[in-house]
């Protein structure tokens, strides 16, 4: 699955970095918690966190995440894009709760994998 096609189908907003429409997304990990993530999600999943600062960046980089989705119309400081676009990190935004959002993302993903 495409990180393009996830954007389209969850109707994200692009808050930082440049989308590569070819980019194909992993899978998912969900955790407000920066160790959780750097020791848990794989490269290539789409990171879901409420969490809006600079370290998101940093840890999206060092994992070699496809991107970051900020829920609960969540909005990270313009130092914080800044770093993203210095990056090429892609975040995300979305109004919907982190529940929802893993949701459809699960949906989109398992679709994508029985075809």
């Amino acid at each position: 699955m495409t990180l393009d096609k996830i954007i389209k189908e969850l109707k994200l907003n692009v808050l930082a970095g440049k989308v590569n429409p070819n980019a194909i997304v992993s899978g998912a990990y969900v955790s407000d918690l920066l160790s959780d993530v750097m020791g848990n999600a794989g490269k290539g999943n789409i990171w879901i966190t409420m969490q809006t600062h600079g370290n998101i960046v940093a840890v999206a980089s060092l994992k070699e995440l496809a991107a970051i989705i900020v829920v609960n119309d969540g909005k990270p400081e313009e130092n914080t894009i800044q770093k993203a676009e210095a990056e090429g990190i892609v975040i995300l935004s979305t109004k919907q709760r982190s529940f929802n959002t893993c949701g459809k993302l699960y949906k989109i993903l398992e679709q994508d994998a029985v075809v």
